[in-house]
């Protein structure tokens, strides 16, 4: 267990407390240096307190009734996770595993919730956090309703590419994901992403390249997930 005190001032939600108060409740916060892979939330588990990331950057999953577990998103420094079981003390939804060696700062429930409904800047912050992933639950959902896995393949590449740096019309991701990581974002097996992937490629559309996959035509690309299935 870290004793190293750390700011929250930039910590999502928890950054926009008056200083006094950021600092009392920095106070109560305990810290820890997480191991890559090692697991920081369980689904299931009973425990309320609310998470915030200094440094690193781990990983939200759910898991489905079948045992099949799709990927959430990815928290770098500054996020903050475990809010809902805070509010409503319900058990955990999601489990939460670091992806790289990372700070983790645990703070108790009562504290959190003292700390922000006082706070009317963090009250709305935190309010425009949970909007923002409900709007993302709702996209994934009616991705998975409406969409085919080539379809959601697509939709993912675009979201995790940014544009090339001095030839803006193509986007790469890099590094480039793990095919198992990929299918696990859309909710397919790792064959059909193989299969998907060599199909986009032969049309021109990707290419693997060193350290990246490179999305040649970012716009065909968009144009698939329009088509009708």
């Amino acid at each position: 267990m870290s004793r190293t005190a750390h700011s929250l001032k930039s910590v999502c939600v928890l950054g926009e407390l008056a200083p006094e108060a950021r600092t009392r409740l920095e106070g109560r916060i305990s810290w820890s240096e997480v191991d890559p892979n090692a697991l920081i939330l369980d689904y299931e588990e009973e425990s309320t307190d609310v998470r915030c990331v200094i440094s690193g950057e781990v990983r939200a999953l759910h898991r489905a009734a079948t045992g099949k577990e799709v990927i959430l998103g990815d928290l770098g420094a500054g996020s903050l996770f475990g809010e809902m079981a805070a509010i409503d003390g319900v058990a955990r939804s999601a489990a939460v595993i670091a992806l790289t060696r990372s700070v983790v700062g645990k703070i108790p429930a009562g504290a959190f919730i003292d700390a922000v409904t006082q706070d009317p800047l963090a009250a709305r912050a935190l309010m425009v956090l949970m909007a923002g992933r409900i709007r993302e639950l709702n996209r994934r959902l009616a991705e998975h309703v409406y969409l085919t896995a080539r379809q959601r393949l697509c939709a993912e590449l675009l979201r995790l590419s940014r544009p090339r740096l001095g030839a803006p019309e193509i986007r790469v991701i890099t590094p480039p994901p793990l095919q198992q990581v990929i299918a696990d974002r859309i909710g397919a097996r790792r064959e059909v992403v193989t299969r998907e992937l060599s199909a986009l490629g032969k049309a021109g559309l990707v290419e693997k390249q060193r350290g990246a996959l490179v999305l040649l035509n970012p716009t065909g690309i968009n144009g698939i997930i329009g088509e009708v299935a």
